[in-house]
Formats: structure tokens, C-alpha cells, sequence
């Protein structure tokens, strides 16, 4: 970092804004138990008690990185009643899928080095909820009764899409844009017995890909 970017006092709210940025970056580029507290602060051009103010850990770091990548993530995955359901569908997995290719090593560190930690699945779990109530408040339901056969359905199904992208992250056996199609296919065919009209039609026979 240039020496005058160190020397200019930031306000607390900036300069966590720094530290967090920071943190991304060294989360992003190695597993978690490579990056170093005294690392963060060596970047950033603060001395490690100052770093400590603001995060008491690594961990508390790290979640509140997870954190901000979670909401980042449900503001950019919009769902708009005027588009039809597979374009919406697309853009939240393409939103999701460009974050976990980039931060790949942070994404594996939240769903299996930490994946028993109370903080960090918390932030998991509310980012699933929301993008469920969301994809509720969009889909059109005869009653609460089909309501909340849908909401059961989109539970398991956002839980199925977290354990095949963690996965796939592993071990790429399969190209991007088929994991996508492959996910948001999944869905469609579980909702269709469940909705007045068919959520996607023309969409699901073989050898289809969305976009094409």
C-alpha cells in the first residue's frame, strides 16, 4: 500500500470497510488457515491492535465477510414479477455462481472448515431463507396450502444447490453453465405439479440449455 494511503486517518466505519476488503481478498486467494491476522493488518497499513479493535479474531473477521458477501448477494439477485420465472432463476444462480468462482476458498471455509459453526451457518441459513420468501412472494399460488408445499420444496431445493456448487467447486465434473441449467431444471421440475400453469414452457427436454 503507498505510504500516503497509510498515513490518511480514516473514520471507524472506512476503515472497517478497509479491513473487510482486505480480508476478502487474502480469504479468496488461500484456505483459511493461511491467512494470518498479522497479514491483514501488514495490508491494510494498520498495526494489529488497531486490526483487533475492529475484529477480536480471525473468525469474527472472516463472518463478517461472509456476511457482507451474503447480502451483497441477495441485493444483486433481484426477482422481478415482469420477468419469467427461469430468467430470475438465472440471474440468482449466475449472481451466486460468479461469487463462489472467485472466492472460492472462502466459500469452501464457510460450507466445510466451518461448516459446524453456529455464526457462520446462521449467515448461511438467513441468506437460503430470504432468497425462498423471495422466490415465494413471485410464484403463483392457488392458496396456502400449495404455499407451503412450494416453501418445503424450495427449502430442500436451495439445499440441494448449496451441497452440489460446494461439490462442484471440488471437483469440476461438469461444465458452469451445465451445473446452472442442471439446478434451475431441478426446481422447475419439482414446482410443476404444484402451480396452475407450467412455470416454464417449452423449457426441460433433452439436450436444452438456458440462453441457447
Amino acid at each position: 500500500m503507498p505510504a500516503h494511503e497509510r498515513r490518511r486517518r480514516l473514520s471507524p466505519a472506512e476503515r472497517r470497510a478497509q479491513l473487510l476488503s482486505v480480508g476478502a481478498r487474502l480469504f479468496a486467494e488461500r484456505p483459511y488457515e493461511e491467512v494470518l491476522m498479522e497479514e491483514v493488518a501488514e495490508q491494510a497499513g494498520v498495526s494489529r491492535a488497531l486490526l483487533y479493535r475492529h475484529f477480536a479474531s480471525k473468525h469474527e473477521l472472516f463472518a463478517a465477510v461472509y456476511r457482507e458477501a451474503a447480502d451483497d448477494l441477495l441485493a444483486r439477485s433481484r426477482f422481478d414479477p415482469a420477468d419469467t420465472l427461469v430468467e430470475q432463476l438465472v440471474e440468482g444462480m449466475d449472481a451466486h455462481l460468479d461469487y463462489f468462482i472467485a472466492n472460492r476458498h472462502a466459500v469452501l471455509t464457510a460450507n466445510r472448515v466451518l461448516a459446524g459453526d453456529q455464526v457462520i451457518q446462521t449467515i448461511i441459513t438467513e441468506e437460503l431463507d430470504a432468497l425462498r420468501g423471495r422466490l415465494l412472494g413471485v410464484l403463483p399460488l392457488a392458496d396456502e396450502r400449495a404455499r407451503q408445499a412450494v416453501s418445503q420444496i424450495l427449502r430442500s431445493w436451495l439445499v440441494f444447490v448449496r451441497v452440489l456448487v460446494i461439490d462442484w467447486l471440488t471437483e469440476e465434473t461438469c461444465t458452469r453453465t451445465e451445473l446452472r441449467d442442471a439446478c434451475i431444471g431441478a426446481v422447475l421440475g419439482a414446482l410443476r405439479p404444484l402451480l396452475p400453469t407450467d412455470p416454464a414452457p417449452g423449457w426441460g427436454h433433452r439436450g436444452h440449455t438456458i440462453g441457447a
